[in-house]
């Protein structure tokens, strides 16, 4: 399994964003200055969080991007799969039958089932982590965040 570039340095643009909320917004070429991307990457990848309600934008000499709801109310989950979609779709199945129409394990199918399973843990793990914890250090978010949900997954 892989994230692509855009979920990558979607959710880097929306961090940047986020950690400049309070001194106002962000113009493109500071983001892409700050993420090492060509404006034209940064524009695309902020027309993509503006058009899902992530970020706002403003025209003018204090124009720029921000926020469009507190940081602790933006789901790391939502973007990523604004960003570049689930892991795991239910018409998975439907996409990949090989040379039949219907895949011929359709009925019963054990690798259905893995994937089914792993997408539900990934969503739990996306859906608790906030923009707002992405905030921290990575010692923070491993000993605050990341391993407190880890071990509640174990119950």
């Amino acid at each position: 399994m892989k994230f692509s570039t855009q979920e990558e340095y979607g959710l880097r643009c929306l961090i940047q964003i986020a950690r400049h909320h309070a001194s106002g917004g962000l113009t493109i070429p500071e983001i892409s200055q700050a993420e090492g991307l060509s404006e034209a990457n940064a524009a695309k990848l902020l027309r993509v969080l503006r058009i899902g309600g992530f970020i706002d934008s403003s025209r003018g000499h204090a124009g720029g991007y921000t926020l469009s709801r507190p940081a602790d109310q933006i789901p790391v989950g939502e973007v990523l799969a604004l960003l570049g979609g689930r892991l795991y779709e239910s018409d998975f199945c439907e996409k990949h039958t090989g040379f039949e129409k219907l895949c011929t394990h359709n009925t019963s199918c054990s690798v259905r089932s893995l994937w089914q399973t792993v997408q539900i843990a990934v969503d739990k793990v996306l859906h608790k982590i906030t923009v707002q914890d992405m905030l921290g250090s990575e010692q923070t978010f491993q000993t605050q965040i990341s391993i407190p949900i880890l071990q509640s997954l174990d119950n």
